[in-house]
Parts: C-alpha cells; sequence; structure tokens
C-alpha cells in the first residue's frame, strides 16, 4: 500500500493533543511496518521531530493558510505521490480528494454542538466555523471514519446518522516515558517552587471548565490545613486574574503558579512530583492527559461524563464538573485520607496498561489493509 497521512501542524513548536496523536501513530507505523510506503504530508516548521526511513518519505508542503494548505496543497501532493489511501487526522479533510480513498480521524464533534459564546479566541472561533463548514461536505466521501473512544463513536453515529460500519474506534495511547518520578527530577522546579501541588491543564476553551476548577480550588483552600499551591499550564496570570476577580477570591493568586505553555519534555516531572491532577473538563473525546498522569502513579480527579470514565475508569475519583464544591471536597478527600489516596494511584496504574501506542498504530493498520482491500474488490 501506498498510504498518505495528513499531519500538517506536527512540526510547529507549540504542540497540542492532535499533533502528539499523529505524531505517534506515525512513528509506530514506522516501528511496526516495513512492508508498506508513507508519504508524510507536513508544514515546514521549527520542530523537525520526524525522520525519514526506507519505507516512510516525509514531504514538506508550503502554503499560506491552514484551509490553502488542506484544501488546495495537500489533495495536489497526495495525487503527485499516487497514494491508494488518503488518511487525515485533525477533524477535516480536503473536499475533492482527486478521486483518493479517504480516513477520516474525527477525534470529536463539538464543532456541530451547540456554542459556548463566552470563548473569545479567534484562533479558537475561526477552528470552529471552518469544521462547520468543511465536516459536513467530506463525512460521505470518507470510505472510513476513526475516532477515539466508544462514547464518541456513538456520539457521531446519532448525531450523523452514519452506519455502524462506518466508525471505527481506535484507542490513544501515551508516551513510554511516562513513569512515576525520579527522586532526581527537578524540571518541576522551574515552573512551581515546591512538589506535592495539584496540577491543571487550563484552556480559553470553555469546556477545559477552567473557571469552576479555579472556584473550586479556593474551597479547597478554605478547608484545607495544608493550602497546597496550584500550578496552571497553557494560561496567563492575567487571564487567570480575571476570572479570580470576577468571583471576588482574588487572595488565591498567591497560591497560583501560571508559567504558561510546558513542553511535554516538562510534563513527566510535573505529573510525577504533584499531590493530584486536575482533569475538570466538561467534555472530552478522549484525554491523553488521564493516561499521562496516571502512568506517573499521581491520583487524578476527572469528570463522571464524556469519555473521562470510559478512559480512567469507574473507580477513578470521578466528579460532576459543574459542582466546585463536588471538586473541592474530592481534593480534600485525597489529602485527608491516606488509603483512598494509595488505592487511586494503584488504580490508575493498573488501568494505564490497557493503552499504548503500540496498540493504536496495529489497529490502525489493520483497518488500512482492511480499506485497501475494499476499495480492490469494488474496483
Amino acid at each position: 500500500m501506498r498510504i498518505g497521512i495528513e499531519a500538517q501542524r506536527v512540526f510547529r513548536k507549540n504542540k497540542h493533543g492532535m499533533d502528539y496523536v499523529v505524531l505517534q501513530e506515525i512513528r509506530e507505523l514506522q516501528n511496526i511496518d516495513t512492508e508498506n510506503e508513507y508519504f508524510v504530508y507536513v508544514k515546514p516548521g521549527e520542530d523537525i521531530c520526524l525522520t525519514e526511513s526506507s519505507n516512510v518519505h516525509i514531504r514538506e508542503t508550503r502554503c499560506p493558510s491552514y484551509p490553502l494548505w488542506e484544501q488546495y496543497a495537500l489533495p495536489r501532493a497526495a495525487k503527485h505521490d499516487k497514494v491508494d489511501i488518503l488518511h487525515c487526522t485533525s477533524n477535516t479533510a480536503p473536499i475533492f480528494t482527486g478521486g483518493i480513498p479517504l480516513v477520516l480521524t474525527l477525534h470529536d464533534i463539538i464543532f456541530l454542538e451547540p456554542r459556548d459564546k463566552k470563548n473569545k479566541s479567534l484562533y479558537q472561533n475561526m477552528g470552529w466555523l471552518y469544521r462547520r463548514l468543511v465536516v459536513p461536505r467530506i463525512i460521505s466521501k470518507c470510505h472510513r471514519i476513526i475516532t477515539v473512544s466508544d462514547f464518541e463513536r456513538n456520539n457521531i453515529l446519532k448525531k450523523l446518522h452514519l452506519k455502524d460500519k462506518q466508525v471505527t474506534r481506535i484507542y490513544n495511547g501515551y508516551n513510554e516515558w511516562f513513569v512515576p518520578a525520579d527522586n532526581e527530577d527537578g524540571n518541576y522546579r522551574k515552573h512551581i517552587g515546591e512538589k506535592d501541588y495539584f496540577f491543571f491543564l487550563g484552556n480559553t476553551d470553555p469546556k477545559k471548565n477552567t473557571e469552576r476548577t479555579l472556584v473550586a480550588y479556593s474551597k479547597y483552600l478554605k478547608h484545607s490545613d495544608i493550602k497546597r499551591k496550584l500550578l496552571v499550564a497553557d494560561l496567563s496570570p492575567e487571564y487567570i486574574a480575571e476570572i479570580l476577580k470576577a468571583n471576588g477570591i482574588e487572595h488565591v493568586m498567591d497560591n497560583i503558579s501560571a508559567p504558561g505553555y510546558i513542553a511535554n519534555t516538562d510534563l513527566p516531572g510535573i505529573y510525577g512530583n504533584a499531590f493530584a491532577f486536575l482533569y475538570t473538563s466538561l467534555r472530552e473525546s478522549f484525554g491523553i492527559p488521564l493516561l499521562e498522569a496516571m502512568a506517573c502513579d499521581t491520583p487524578t480527579i476527572t469528570a463522571n461524563r464524556s469519555s473521562m470514565p470510559e478512559i480512567a475508569g469507574s473507580d477513578a475519583a470521578l466528579i460532576d464538573p459543574e459542582n466546585a464544591d463536588e471538586i473541592a471536597a474530592m481534593m480534600l478527600k485525597l489529602e485527608n485520607d491516606p488509603a483512598f489516596y494509595q488505592s487511586q494511584k494503584s488504580i490508575g496504574h493498573k488501568r494505564t496498561k490497557l493503552f499504548s501506542w503500540r496498540k493504536t498504530a496495529e489497529e490502525l493498520l489493520r483497518l488500512y489493509a482492511n480499506v485497501f482491500n475494499e476499495i480492490k474488490e469494488i474496483r
């Protein structure tokens, strides 16, 4: 097979969720498959995180904007390479592929659900609009749709009125360097002065539930004798200060460290030296940070909805993410109940054994083969 994989943003320096997924999928396919030929389409960037091998070719393709790159440059390059299948990995794809069979990874369909008007990010709002315009036009052209959890698969089948065979669930994995912290691992000190803090991966997207999580932290501080610090990634101190002021809890800022973007290479030490990880989103299609934290033996507080119970397990520290009192109560329970705290470490460690990028790549390779054989039969 000649397989084209879209990985447009994988060379950018500040990577996020979908970038890491396709990066690890390509690396694992490179490790396990020497028979098929791969063409990886990327936009030039400063982080050259993939290298070519005998059957994996990196195609750096330039274009001034995301839509033009995807709708024009990508299908043009894939046609030039005569690929048998084009796998688009980040929720959207070219409307016209020139007859190349299309596989789409649809991580979620949040962009087709009611929009939270509080999101002021121009980048996120433009991405939302682009996906709403493109996805309905490409769904019927996809030979197979991949998604990352049973929750999301059922959601896609129901809301897009698709047949069962059209959508395949392939779980994500997590990187093998997420392990319990070594006592010598001091990376966390670049971001916060002392260990045993709460860690929260923030975001301006309302679904990340930042405001309620900060309110919950203020309630935790009110009742805790220890008063652990809170490390918040990916949000500016100014943004956090606005939320605290709006809720009348400005004093909490003294207990918060907000260094901004934290490089992925620092995250194992960050998770491993945290007392607990707060993954209190309102909605997730998978939740790789859940696995990363649990692999580091760090108890994780997460939501009792969407995909999070599926990934973390029914015995995880689940809370109603819309209830700040419930989040705070779980933080205090972890702090005041040593037996419960240890049980959560054990539960998380066992849970991670169910997931790996190797398993992801093996399932992906089987799907490519199935699609390829189906196409041959049709032709």
